[in-house]
């Protein structure tokens, strides 16, 4: 058979088959080895990582929810804190109101009491000042001094007793 330019020589192929199997022998005893090395290395650290990544995402999940679950329970502290704070200032308010209403009661009772006792000071001084008119009117009606006589006499007292007790009524004849 010819196949032209490429017919193989047998002592070429010879030499070709005895160099090529020293060439791979040679690849085989040093070379593949230290490239299996270095690739069983470079995926170990591939699959390495990627496990430690795995687990990384998964401790920042664990993470996550926990600071999710204390981010909620400071809400829900959070609130009620807001809560006891307005029942106490609805307590501290009412507390104030009832404060508030009884200092009044006390100031309305005793502006009645300063009222009735002002009220009697004003019909003492009142009364004092009808009982002088009184007596220097009937003087100079009488036409006679009657200043000794009428602190003698209760006659006055009468009168003015029939004035506060008989207000809607007229004089007595």
């Amino acid at each position: 058979m010819d196949i032209g330019p490429l017919e193989p020589h047998g002592v070429e192929l010879i030499t070709g088959l005895v160099c090529f199997g020293v060439v791979f022998g040679v690849l085989a005893k040093f070379l593949l080895p230290r490239v299996e090395k270095v690739m069983a290395e470079r995926e170990d650290a591939i699959g390495g990582t990627l496990d430690r990544a795995t687990a990384t995402q998964r401790e920042a999940d664990t993470i996550h929810a926990e600071y999710k679950a204390q981010l909620a329970e400071a809400y829900r502290e959070l609130a009620a804190t807001r809560q006891e704070a307005r029942e106490q200032g609805a307590a501290i308010i009412a507390a104030a109101r009832e404060e508030g209403q009884r200092q009044r009661d006390a100031l309305v009772t005793d502006a009645h009491a300063q009222l009735n006792v002002d009220r009697a000071l004003a019909a003492a001084a009142l009364n004092e000042h009808v009982r002088y008119l009184a007596v220097e009117l009937a003087s100079r009606i009488v036409g006679e001094p009657l200043h000794a006589f009428a602190h003698d006499n209760d006659v006055i007292d009468r009168f003015l007793d029939e004035l506060t007790t008989e207000p809607s009524q007229g004089p007595t004849p």
